[in-house]
């Protein structure tokens, strides 16, 4: 078995932790006032779960790390992973024709329609994004897009990594 990795990055984005830590402060400052002139409504539970929720987003969206071996393709964003076999990849080509709300409409793990086809995308928004097509869907998903810092590097290696199999 080949258990040594053609590509290793890790990916951070001080502006999506801004971004998330801002958003966690602003509904956190929200619940406290709420709670302090009404009590601990539903209005108050309501700021406390988004605040929860983004400081989940904080932390889980700080790192973004891809690992390409022989045998596959690993995204890791905090807690969830996403591994795709060599041999499930059909084609890789550069994310950048997409519309604006699905190329700017936020950084993490999001799942959307392109082009007709359904997309994973785990991505930071100040990088450049590669889509891979699936040959058989993953669940109902198609394709998958990610950043890289590296994407014409990336691209040759997958290429290369899948004409091998």
């Amino acid at each position: 078995m080949k258990d040594y990795l053609l590509h290793h990055e890790t990916l951070r984005s001080n502006r999506t932790l801004a971004l998330f830590a801002g958003l966690t402060l602003v509904f956190l400052v929200l619940f406290l006032w709420r709670a302090s002139a009404a009590g601990v409504d539903g209005l108050a539970i309501t700021f406390l779960v988004f605040c929860l929720i983004f400081l989940f987003y904080t932390v889980n969206y700080r790192t973004l790390i891809i690992r390409i071996s022989p045998e596959f393709l690993e995204l890791k964003f905090g807690i969830f992973t996403w591994n795709v076999p060599m041999e499930n990849i059909q084609t890789v080509m550069a994310d950048d024709d997409l519309p604006p709300l699905n190329k700017y409409g936020g950084a993490g793990i999001h799942f959307m329609f392109v082009r007709g086809r359904y997309r994973a995308s785990w991505n930071f928004l100040e990088y450049p994004r590669l889509a891979v097509s699936f040959k058989r869907k993953a669940g109902t998903v198609q394709d998958l897009s990610f950043s890289t810092r590296q994407p014409g590097e990336v691209t040759s290696i997958l290429d290369q990594a899948v004409r091998d199999i």
